[in-house]
C-alpha cells in the first residue's frame, strides 16, 4: 500500500527512514510511451510501530524524455504486511507495478468505454447506481474474458 502525504503521521515517518539501513535497492528501467522511466525500489524491516507493518519500503522514480530532455524525479513510499523474508525489493517493485496496470487498464475502461466523466448522472443515488453497474459489467467481463 503506498502511503500518501494525507497520512502525514506515517508518511513523514516512512521519508523519514535514512537509506543507509536499507539492504541493496532493485533497479528496473522502461522505456516506452516517448519516455524513460527508471525506478529504484527499496525494502526496509519494520522500524515504525505501525500495526500489521512488516515491511516499509520507497520506490524511486527518475522519468526522462527518450532524448534526456525534460526530467522529472519523485518518491513514493508505502508499507506492507509482508516481511523481507517473504518479499525482497525486486518483489516489491513488480507488485507496485502490477497494481498500476491493474488501475490503468480500468480507468481506461471507465474512461474510453464507459465514458464516465461525461455521465450527467448527479443526482439522488444515481451516480452510486450506475458506478455498481458498471463494476458489475466490468467484472463480468474480466470474468468470462470476453
Amino acid at each position: 500500500m503506498e502511503v500518501k502525504a494525507n497520512q502525514p503521521t506515517i508518511h513523514k515517518a516512512l521519508l523519514a527512514l535514512s537509506l543507509a539501513d536499507f539492504p541493496p535497492p532493485a533497479e528496473t528501467m522502461d522505456r516506452g510511451y516517448g519516455r524513460i522511466e527508471l525506478r529504484t525500489t527499496t525494502v526496509i524491516n519494520n522500524q515504525i510501530d505501525w500495526p500489521g507493518l512488516g515491511l516499509a519500503f520507497r520506490i524511486d522514480r527518475h522519468v526522462t524524455d527518450l532524448d534526456g530532455q525534460n526530467p522529472s524525479d519523485s518518491v513514493a513510499v508505502g508499507m506492507a504486511s509482508l516481511t523481507p523474508d517473504e518479499a525482497d525489493a525486486a518483489a516489491i517493485g513488480q507488485i507496485v507495478r502490477g497494481h498500476w496496470g491493474i488501475e490503468n487498464r480500468e480507468h481506461w475502461v471507465r474512461d474510453m468505454v464507459y465514458d464516465e466523466d461525461r455521465s450527467q448522472v448527479r443526482t439522488a443515488n444515481g451516480p452510486r447506481v450506475m458506478a455498481t453497474l458498471r463494476n458489475t459489467a466490468m467484472s463480468v467481463l474480466r470474468y468470462h474474458r470476453v
